[in-house]
């Protein structure tokens, strides 16, 4: 499938972007020199992941005829993460902490998420209390030690791990963000007893403030981290098996990159991979676009996930949560205390399963068929409608030409599903329970949509909505015109958007140092010897993956607070500010950011919880590939053919256009069909659609 053609370079320069999601699997090779471009796409294999990367892989090599040695680097983002942490299919874990902080954990914040709800059910701790062991030790707020470690109880800690059989063990104690002796020295012990274990120590994993989300990410870390490194291990030996002999690169939750090495250290970095690097070409491509504040919505099999982009940059967070008990609830999922794109997961992707719920009413997910047996309409084995099955029997999709016809969709079963599980018991039409589907998952997904961007201040009516995933452009048109979007755009490759996001990406690492004081209090020749630290250390592991030293740009920022608040901000921060100690360029900077955080400034007192660093190199050169990529020519080409769409209350006999023929200029008004190997773009009867240089299409409502 060739996005872009492009001459062919004998000697090119190509990259490879691989990205599982839990339907698919999306591959693009790029060819930094002649700027040609092969799009994959093709159903992920939940039984060995690998698998379909390397198949991937395999037919782009083979459609443009080059060989694995050829290829500069493969940049891969995966599931494997999110999907251990959700599904509980890590191994078996210990913990060990400091004595009277064993329950951590359950005690997590006091804080119910549902106050009234009788049944609550709170996430359920990756560690079970009896593999949860307590060391004496204690280390105080400012680092210093109040009681030593006492190492009787740690070789007692490690026989009990040692008899429990465990694969893996985090070490958390307590304020070892400060002083990380003690932790150190019980890894030590871990390591000499138990040489083959995997040890996670919060003191590297998560050195900030916050015992129970530290905690809960150095366990998450110790739970995935022997998954992830033998999954990558397999991968790096099965790709030089081919010849590939380059760095393997893996796209962080921030929707940076790093190699391979470091990934496994911190393998809960990855959790958000495959969506951080969607956000990450939403950017991409709203800056060809000339749009600079985006909604990204990216619709997948298996999710639908939203990112504001305000000024041309995804907002990005230093926490979150994954594996929620309940859906949207804050506060029923494992927090993590990683650097992450800010994004929201706002809905069920084109794989989830709709039923009739108790009180005779439409649900859709949270479940989902996923890639095996997937929809009902791929003919392997669900009986259960999902949201793909509706969109195919509204006529979104042609059973003959999905994924260009290399897989050919079964509508009678659909229908039949439709019909049994749907139609039936709400006593309506199949077309009818196809659209209720369509238009229950579309509003949910634009209520939380609007929530995420209310709750951060933002008027998404000033966005433009630029839709990604598989299904991204199926809804994008219809969840637009409940929010009140007026502008909307769909890049090329939408349906592999993010694999094409991580060849955009630049290698890059942020780290985080723990330091609270007060801004009066605050001992600026000391702080500048952890920055510098900080900076020593991130620089070490960018440069490990080969990018020149010179081309490298730091970013320093600050958490900060008024005394007596409970949550913090990022402010910039300059290097020289801190060496010189000018506490007023740092105080104006949290004013700053307070006030275009919430409108206003206080006069209080100002305290200082962390520091923070991200070191990045440059990025790469696919914006200019991608701009220059538009042909000549105005035209609109004649429709390939029609087909009846269901449009609100009727189906309206539609003109079908191959997206590759659409040539900057061309515009077409809704409604229409705009069709590609990898996604396909519906147009409501009120939109007209336009495309520009880079052969994105921009849509706006008909005035």
């Amino acid at each position: 499938m060739t996005a872009d053609r492009g001459p062919r370079d004998e000697v090119a320069s190509w990259r490879v972007g691989v990205d599982i999601g839990g339907t698919f699997t999306d591959v693009v090779l790029w060819d930094a020199q002649s700027g040609r471009m092969i799009l994959e796409k093709l159903l992920t294999t939940p039984d060995d992941p690998s698998r379909a990367v390397l198949d991937g892989v395999e037919r782009v090599l083979r459609e443009v005829g080059i060989a694995a040695d050829q290829l500069s680097s493969v940049i891969h983002g995966t599931t494997l993460v999110a999907n251990a942490l959700i599904e509980r299919k890590g191994v078996s874990t210990g913990l060990i902490t400091t004595a009277g902080f064993r329950d951590v954990l359950e005690i997590g914040r006091e804080w119910r998420y549902d106050q009234f709800n009788l049944d609550i059910e709170m996430p359920r701790p990756l560690v079970p209390r009896s593999l949860r062991l307590e060391v004496t030790e204690r280390i105080d707020a400012g680092g210093s030690v109040l009681t030593p470690l006492d190492n009787q109880d740690v070789v007692g800690a490690v026989g009990a791990l040692r008899e429990a059989g465990v694969a893996s063990v985090a070490v958390c104690l307590l304020h070892a963000y400060l002083n990380p002796d003690h932790e150190r020295a019980v890894a030590e012990a871990l390591r000499r007893d138990l040489p083959d274990i995997a040890v996670s120590l919060s003191s590297d994993v998560s050195p900030e403030l916050g015992e129970y989300e530290r905690t809960s990410t150095t366990v998450a870390n110790a739970y995935v981290h022997p998954i992830f490194r033998d999954y990558v291990a397999r991968l790096i030996e099965a790709l030089q098996g081919m010849g590939y002999r380059r760095d393997f690169l893996l796209v962080l939750s921030d929707g940076r990159c790093v190699r391979a090495d470091v990934a496994q250290r911190y393998p809960i970095r990855l959790v958000q991979s495959g969506p951080a690097a969607g956000a990450e070409a939403a950017r991409l491509f709203g800056e060809l676009a000339g749009f600079d504040d985006l909604l990204c919505f990216d619709m997948g099999g298996t999710t639908a996930k939203a990112c504001l982009i305000p000024d041309g940059e995804p907002e990005r967070a230093v926490r979150f949560e994954v594996a929620r008990e309940t859906r949207f609830a804050e506060g029923s999922g494992l927090p993590l205390q990683i650097p992450a794109i800010d994004m929201i997961e706002i809905g069920a992707g084109g794989g989830s399963i709709a039923r009739v719920d108790r009180r005779g009413l439409l649900q859709v997910g949270p479940d989902s068929a996923g890639a095996d047996p997937g929809p009902v309409c791929y003919g392997q084995g669900n009986q259960l409608p999902t949201v793909t099955d509706c969109d195919l029997l509204l006529g979104y999709l042609d059973e003959a030409s999905f994924l260009g016809g290399r897989m050919r969709l079964d509508r009678a079963a659909a229908e039949r599903a439709v019909g049994e599980h749907l139609a039936g018991p709400l006593g309506i039409g199949v077309v009818e329970a196809a659209w209720g589907v369509h238009e229950t998952v579309t509003a949910n997904m634009a209520q939380a949509a609007t929530i995420h961007a209310i709750e951060r201040a933002l008027d998404v009516t000033r966005f433009a909505m630029l839709a990604i995933g598989g299904a991204g452009p199926v809804h994008a048109c219809a969840m637009a015109r409940k929010m009140n979007i007026g502008r909307l755009v769909c890049p090329t490759g939408a349906g592999v958007a993010s694999a094409i996001g991580m060849l955009a990406s630049s290698i890059s690492f942020e780290i985080a140092r723990a330091a609270p004081s007060s801004i009066d209090a605050l001992d600026f020749a000391r702080a500048t010897a952890l920055l510098e630290g900080m900076d020593a250390e991130a620089s070490a592991l960018v440069a490990g993956a080969g990018v020149e030293a010179d081309l490298v740009s730091r970013r320093f920022s600050a958490m900060m607070r008024y005394r007596g608040q409970g949550y913090e901000i990022e402010a910039p921060v300059a290097l020289d500010a801190v060496r010189q100690g000018d506490r007023a360029a740092l105080l104006e900077s949290f004013s700053q950011a307070y006030r275009g955080r919430y409108g206003r400034s206080e006069e209080m007192p100002v305290e200082l919880l962390s520091w923070r660093l991200a070191v990045v190199g440059p990025r790469s050169s696919l914006a200019e590939t991608l701009a220059e990529r538009g042909g000549e020519g105005a035209e609109v080409p004649a429709p390939g053919g029609h087909r009846p769409v269901w449009f609100d209350d009727r189906f309206i006999e539609t003109p079908v256009y191959d997206r590759g023929q659409l040539m900057p200029g061309a515009r077409i008004n809704g409604p229409a069909i705009i069709e590609e190997v990898e996604s396909t773009l519906v147009v409501p009867t009120e939109f007209a659609l336009s495309v520009d240089r880079a052969l994105n299409l921009i849509l706006t409502p008909v005035a």
